[in-house]
């Protein structure tokens, strides 16, 4: 089990990430750490691992604890071993079975006498049968270092499992084997991913905001069900506080101009019955209080019902207030913009793909590129882009506007303002305060203007762009999307999902998400090998 008691974290000179947090984690049990970015959901989970100290609170576990990292920079420097932390024992074997009889290799080794078999069965299972446990991380593709991490699951045997998106580098192959893996352990796994296809494997869901924690017994479709009906109430909340506001702003019209009315009628009468104007002047006096009192009554009615309409506004889902509307492109539907016949790239001599590749993209289609990683997926994006040509076989591309969106966002100039970068996309000349406006729908408020695009996260890059197709007064005639989804959180997963379902041009997308992919509608595969 996992016990967080009053856990508090926060980095120097800010504000606390999260404050007082109690949770209980059951043994054998599988959950997941949900929440928008910036909530500290990798931090918290770093926290269980104990690889950080919290500035408050304790955590107790009962068993061994295996983490798998999000971010390998901090290992690249050493070898896949020793990453493993299996340098030290497979030392002490070797020296053993060399007729050293120390008794420091003993204690290291700690009766682990078949840790070189299970070194050899978990790099098989995770398809590393190849790799030298003395080269060194930096060595290996991103997949490979996941898998290196999730291979020393199956060496160490944990008793608590916490995975940091572990699927973010991983090719359909990987991804399945470590769902199979979910599936079937009897360990207790805490996970953080925005991959749904894993989080439908779990049987809890952990919220993480700045309210705290709030707990969904469920996977992620209970959980994104659950989500949708709290949106409805809140909607129905707004628009219930809007009518309030509007019944009590006529309340309050109706209140003075009936005072009004009474104040001139009771006037009128006094002036024919010739009351004295010093009186007349103190009744006016005792009339405009009353007024003023009646007005600071309404004013202060109608100042809560706003605020209360503004609470709730704000608490409205980001994928609901940030929608991009595409206009139609200008190419009529079925016009042929990509065709390639029996074309190839090579690589050392080496061609690229085992057979040769033919392949037809019209105006309007929808197609996913599958393939393992190094199937060179991204290398046939840059042929239908113009950047590469095929060493053998024909390409002809028609004269198109495509953009190309990949997993780092790299079309946006990272030395550019984030207002300046914006204005790149206003062909329309909007005004200024119109493209502020929008700036400010998706996010960016007048304090982020200013900021440098190379600050920016992953979400926040993506939601930049698409702010920009908002802005700009034509789609793109295609849009290419390269593993778009893996460094997104649940909620800028969704957001983009909702953009691009409303998107009517032809879209080329390589994605491992299999839910992404089916909610996006692609109806066409082009399968390397």
């Amino acid at each position: 089990m996992l016990f967080l008691h009053n856990i508090s974290f926060g980095f120097p000179a800010g504000n606390l990430l999260f404050n007082t947090i109690n949770l209980t984690i059951s043994t054998h049990t599988k959950s997941a750490l949900a929440g928008n970015n910036g909530t500290g959901k990798s931090t918290l989970l770093k926290i269980m691992a104990k690889e950080i100290e919290p500035l408050e609170g304790t955590v107790n576990s009962q068993g061994n604890i295996f983490y798998v990292p999000q971010m390998f920079g901090n290992f690249n420097h050493l070898t896949v071993a020793e990453c493993l932390k299996i340098d030290k024992k497979l030392e002490a074997l070797r020296q053993i079975t060399n007729g050293r009889a120390d008794e420091i290799y003993f204690e290291t080794l700690n009766d682990d006498w078949d840790i070189e078999e299970r070194c050899q069965t978990a790099l098989q299972h995770w398809k590393l049968e190849h790799l030298d446990l003395n080269q060194t991380l930096e060595s290996l593709s991103g997949g490979q270092k996941t898998k290196v991490f999730l291979a020393g699951i199956r060496i160490h045997q944990p008793d608590i499992i916490l995975l940091d998106e572990p699927t973010n580098h991983l090719d359909l192959e990987g991804r399945n084997l470590l769902y199979d893996f979910i599936e079937k352990t009897n360990s207790t796994v805490v996970i953080v991913s925005h991959d749904r296809a894993l989080l439908n494997r779990v049987e809890a869901i952990f919220e993480l905001s700045n309210q705290g924690i709030s707990i969904y017994g469920g996977n992620y479709d209970f959980y994104a069900e659950q989500k949708e009906i709290e949106n409805e109430a809140l909607q129905n909340d707004i628009h219930a506080k809007e009518r309030a506001l509007k019944k009590a702003k006529e309340k309050e019209r109706e209140t003075l101009e009936r005072k009004q009315k009474l104040d001139a009628r009771g006037k009128g009468k006094q002036e024919k019955s010739g009351v004295a104007r010093i009186m007349m002047n103190t009744m006016r006096n005792s009339a405009e209080k009353n007024s003023s009192k009646l007005k600071s009554v309404h004013a202060e009615k109608i100042s809560d019902i706003s605020g209360d309409l503004r609470d709730l506004r704000s608490s409205v889902r980001n994928a609901d207030r940030m929608k991009v509307n595409f206009n139609d492109p200008d190419l009529h539907t079925g016009k042929i913009l990509v065709s390639a016949e029996k074309i190839n790239y090579t690589y050392h001599t080496e061609p690229l793909w085992k057979e040769n590749l033919s392949l037809e993209i019209r105006s309007g289609d929808r197609i996913l590129i599958k393939g393992s990683n190094g199937s060179g997926k991204t290398t046939l994006i840059r042929m239908l882009l113009g950047d590469v040509q095929p060493s053998v076989g024909k390409i002809f591309r028609s004269d198109f506007n495509a953009i190309y969106i990949d997993q780092e966002y790299s079309l946006i100039d990272k030395n550019a303002a984030v207002y300046d970068f914006a204005q790149q996309f206003n062909d329309n000349a909007l005004p200024e305060s119109e493209v502020k406006t929008l700036l400010s729908r998706f996010l960016f408020g007048k304090e982020t203007w200013d900021k440098k695009c190379d600050v920016l996260s992953g979400g926040e890059r993506l939601r930049l762009l698409l702010c920009g197709l908002s802005i700009s007064h034509k789609a793109p005639d295609m849009i290419i999307l390269d593993e778009p989804t893996n460094n997104l959180d649940l909620q800028n997963v969704e957001i983009l999902t909702h953009s691009v379902k409303d998107y009517h041009g032809t879209l080329v997308v390589i994605s491992h998400d299999e839910v992404f992919v089916r909610e996006i509608v692609v109806v066409s595969e082009v399968l390397l090998g």
